[in-house]
């Protein structure tokens, strides 16, 4: 194995994987956030973010709704961006220009891990194709986050694709909500974006992994709607082998029962009791006593008591009450928290699930922590989300060693830009085009 890598010059030495240098040159949501889940555990994540250097951005996140107010009331930001930059460091930097590309490949040979999401074929435009770069860096690991992937139906490949045609394409959409004639439901955050986030960021881990043994990168290919499509559970097994087509069975499960949400005084909770000892310890929860529906099939085809006792169990207490009777019989019972009683809840705070930190634009927030838990080496929140450009002159003059005469002759040749809080934009800004 390699010697331990050396003590990063502009990130403190934190979690497992202090010391892996990681460049982001992705956008809005999936690809972005790989690379914040790799920094909330140590490594060193550079986000690579070309004109317009000022707003509107090339980096639509940084203005997704809804917005915070800076400090002073003047440089709203968005509350993504706030959650899911942070622990990275900025360079603004225009890649299409020969200048930027020179910058961006020293900036790869200085990285472990590369991570984009733009179409494929832009960076092959950009003269930035796989080869060049392992020409540069042979032992980079490159992950490519797009759509529908880099290989199969042209048709497929060049769509657009967001967080909701990637539910759609899964089958996962096809699953959420009442059955028909009611329309699907998707789900109620990007779900779809977030776990290919992670898909990406563990890809990206593992081609490393691979990088260290053999000597030689290779590309990671990570398609929104592959993700999803394999966490479908059996669902393409139970159509190959008994030509099922499972379709929306709103809050309930289609195989598994009792499994479901019921309304309780004060709000919902959910009951589950899937396996022949907990379906036991439910019913006499409930004082469900029927032996038939000791039987798992009978119990599923015939749903409507259980429903109705459990129904009128839950009506008349509490979701307090409810969960106390659960603990105390080993029942799987609890209530649907929203934010407000996530906010309240002693468990969040005691594994530090809500935390505090501070943003370099909005100032102190409060949002979600860092999961998983490590014992040794635990991850966390060193540095707010940047701003476009906040590291310019750290990276290129700490990281890759250039002169300040070159960083500022690559300033004033558009190559790099920034935009601090409350800065006027530029004369000319750049035009916005296809392009990392």
């Amino acid at each position: 194995m390699p010697a331990a890598s050396p003590p990063d010059p502009l990130v403190p030495p934190f979690g497992p994987l202090a010391g892996l240098r990681v460049l982001e040159s992705a956008r809005f949501v999936a690809g972005p956030w790989a690379a914040t889940y790799l920094g909330e555990f140590g490594a060193r994540v550079i986000h690579v973010e070309g004109p317009p250097f000022a707003p509107p951005y090339a980096d639509a996140t940084r203005t997704l709704r809804p917005l915070v107010e800076g400090t002073d009331f003047r440089d709203p930001v968005s509350e993504s961006w706030v959650q899911y930059s942070r622990n990275k460091l900025s360079v603004g930097l225009d890649v299409r220009s020969p200048d930027g590309r020179a910058v961006f490949l020293d900036l790869l040979r200085a990285s472990d891990i590369w991570i984009e999401s733009s179409r494929p074929g832009t960076y092959d435009r950009l003269g930035l194709s796989d080869e060049t770069v392992w020409a540069a860096n042979p032992r980079l690991t490159i992950v490519h986050v797009s759509g529908h992937g880099r290989t199969g139906d042209p048709l497929r490949i060049g769509a657009p694709s967001y967080d909701l045609t990637a539910q759609a394409m899964s089958g996962f959409l096809s699953l959420q909500g009442e059955p028909d004639p009611a329309p699907p439901m998707r789900s109620g955050t990007a779900l779809n974006d977030t776990v290919t986030g992670l898909a990406a960021a563990m890809g990206g881990l593992m081609g490393h992994y691979a990088a260290l043994r053999t000597g030689h990168g290779q590309s990671v290919d990570v398609a929104q709607y592959e993700i999803f499509f394999i966490l479908l559970e059996n669902l393409a097994l139970d159509y190959f082998l008994r030509g099922v087509v499972r379709g929306r069975h709103g809050t309930a499960h289609p195989r598994l029962h009792p499994y479901d949400v019921h309304r309780a005084r004060d709000g919902w909770v959910v009951v589950a009791a899937p396996t022949p000892d907990s379906w036991r310890r439910l019913a006499d929860l409930i004082g469900f006593s029927d032996p038939a529906y000791d039987d798992r099939d009978y119990r599923l085809a015939h749903r409507a008591p259980v429903d109705a006792a459990i129904a009128e169990f839950c009506r008349v207490r509490s979701r307090d009450e409810l969960e106390s009777l659960a603990r105390a019989h080993d029942v799987a019972i609890s209530r649907v928290l929203d934010i407000a009683d996530i906010a309240r809840d002693p468990h969040y705070r005691a594994r530090e699930m809500l935390v505090e930190w501070d943003d370099p634009v909005t100032g102190r927030v409060r949002g979600a922590g860092v999961a998983p838990k490590f014992s040794e080496t635990p991850g966390g929140v060193w540095r707010g989300a940047p701003w476009l450009g906040q590291d310019n002159d750290a990276v290129l003059g700490r990281i890759l060693g250039y002169p300040a005469a070159r960083i500022a002759s690559l300033r004033d040749r558009g190559a790099i830009g920034e935009y601090p809080p409350h800065a006027p934009p530029p004369s000319r800004p750049a035009a916005s085009r296809e392009g990392p």
